[in-house]
């Protein structure tokens, strides 16, 4: 009691380091778990990492079956950096935890080692340490997506594949393996496809496997595959509401309105009837953001009285810009934009980026609706405000090459590419700006085959290729480029440059059956538009 009292004294009065020692050899004395835990705590809130190893480690010495001994003694390795002599306080852990626990403790493992320096070290100790797991069948799929997420991380490609796979021969329906196979998949490991679609054709499928498959394939560009799954997925689970959600929001964004609209209201039925509290939550933020996407497709229709009465509903705090901007949206569209700007501006900032936020919406408000110059100085004084903001730098440029200012439109991207040299989304736009005014051509198309190289599925940068290609001189190759962009993703921009590329062939009514398809995509669109005015082509 006396070196208990004497410890605590002297952490509180300025001596953490003597105040732990004598909490230390308390726990030694008596073999208590909770002075060896407080002699843990003392030396890790006195910052002194070698004090706080003596202590976790004593502790396991003396209780080597100590959950929490283990765990303590590996949280602090990692913290320290010493990775390698991980593995002995992991072995112990995996060795003392109830079964019940092992799988979601495997699987929390990349995370923890997710801020060590040397991963390589890490995906060795903890494959090490996991030995007994990856040879337990109702272990193994769990421990080698572990292994496989941490040679991920330390930039094993392929042994990350090889993990997958094992996990998967170990028990082929499995979600773990086919999450990381989607993880892959996603950093352009192909290979790892095969293993999802197998996963998906077992009995019960996890259906956040197939939703997860079908962003992968909506961001590669395969936007009929994706519906194939969402339409699958509804099919199979049609009371699963999340599987209602992703396949409305993804008709929105391709504008199959009325599809959109009925499986976006099924979604909202289904919302509704939910009870569970566990999701509760999770399924009120899903019903702020259908009725979000209803009220746009009601603004697209033109019935503004029906979009208003959705957004009334949207109860969330986190959606207010969201709720304003299509308000604002709305208001712009009967030609009152000074209160669509003041709609904007009114919303509360409650976190410190929402006045960025309120900025870039404005911003965009202004340029759907043909105010670019005044979008431009918005964003200008914005960006002055922090020059390295890269989602500022873009809009900023974009703002700039809509008012003709070539000059900081190229300064701006420029700067962008140099802070983020994977910026694809940056090497298209200047590519593409350029070509479109005729300006260094060769150049341009160095610039967008950058961007192809860097996201060689995204339809819109091989809508830039084939457009370079068009103005050298080449329209058979821009017609063969962007055909196949269109088949990728139809879109009315991309609609605008293959019709005209196949009007200059000579193909007048292709041209125009493409065009027709554009104007149904979205009839507003402004390259489309701009592109019939100029060849004088009525439809």
């Amino acid at each position: 009691m006396y070196e208990l009292l004497l410890g605590e004294m002297l952490f509180n009065d300025g001596d953490p380091q003597m105040g732990t020692a004598y909490m230390l050899d308390a726990a030694r004395r008596t073999g208590d778990g909770a002075l060896f835990k407080r002699a843990a705590e003392m030396a890790v809130q006195s910052r002194s990492g070698q004090a706080a190893l003596e202590a976790t480690r004593t502790w396991r010495q003396s209780q080597p079956g100590s959950v929490e001994a283990s765990r303590y003694e590996l949280q602090v390795l990692i913290a320290l950096g010493k990775v390698a002599d991980t593995e002995a306080p992991l072995r112990g852990l995996m060795s003392s935890l109830p079964a019940a626990e092992k799988e979601s403790i495997v699987l929390a493992l990349p995370a923890l080692y997710q801020r060590v320096a040397d991963k390589a070290a890490a995906a060795q100790a903890v494959e090490r340490a996991l030995t007994d797991a990856l040879k337990d069948p109702t272990l193994a799929p769990a421990a080698w997506t572990t292994v496989g997420r941490l040679r991920a991380q330390a930039g094993d490609q392929a042994g990350a594949f090889a993990a997958a796979t094992l996990g998967r021969a170990a028990n082929e329906r499995s979600e773990w393996p086919a999450l990381l196979s989607l993880q892959l998949l996603a950093t352009g490991e192909t290979r790892a496809e095969p293993l999802v679609r197998d996963y998906l054709a077992t009995p019960d499928a996890k259906p956040e496997v197939q939703i997860g498959y079908a962003r992968a394939l909506n961001e590669a560009g395969r936007i009929p595959e994706a519906l194939a799954q969402l339409e699958n997925l509804t099919t199979r689970l049609p009371g699963y509401p999340e599987g209602w959600l992703v396949h409305g929001a993804l008709l929105a964004d391709e504008r199959q309105d009325a599809e959109a609209e009925t499986v976006l209201s099924r979604y909202l039925a289904l919302a509704n009837d939910a009870a569970d509290p566990e999701t509760g939550a999770d399924r009120a933020a899903g019903r702020d953001r259908a009725r979000l996407m209803l009220a746009r497709l009601a603004e697209r229709r033109g019935d503004y009285a029906a979009a208003d009465q959705l957004l009334a509903q949207v109860r969330s705090p986190d959606e207010a810009l969201a709720v304003q901007t299509r308000r604002a949206n709305i208001l712009a569209r009967q030609g009152r934009l000074e209160e669509a700007r003041e709609a904007i501006r009114a919303v509360p900032e409650r976190r410190s980026g929402d006045a960025r936020l309120k900025v870039l919406a404005e911003a965009q408000l202004l340029r759907d609706h043909q105010q670019a110059p005044a979008a431009y100085a918005l964003l200008s004084a914005e960006l002055a405000k922090d020059p390295d903001d890269e989602a500022l730098l873009y809009d900023t440029a974009m703002a700039a090459e809509r008012v003709d200012r070539m000059d900081d439109m190229e300064r701006l991207m420029r700067r962008l590419i140099a802070l983020k040299p994977d910026a694809h989304s940056a090497y298209n736009a200047l590519g593409y700006s350029l070509a479109d005014r005729g300006l260094r051509l060769t150049e341009a198309k160095a610039l967008i085959e950058k961007a192809v190289q860097m996201a060689p599925d995204d339809a819109y940068i091989q809508d830039s290729l084939g457009w370079v290609e068009f103005r050298l001189g080449r329209p058979q190759q821009a017609r063969q480029i962007l055909e196949a962009a269109y088949r990728k993703r139809p879109d009315a921009e991309i609609a605008a440059h293959l019709g005209e590329v196949l009007w200059v062939l000579g193909e007048q009514d292709a041209a125009r059956r493409v065009w027709r398809e554009g104007q149904r995509l979205d009839a507003s669109n402004e390259t489309l538009t701009k592109t019939l005015k100029r060849l004088q082509v009525s439809l």
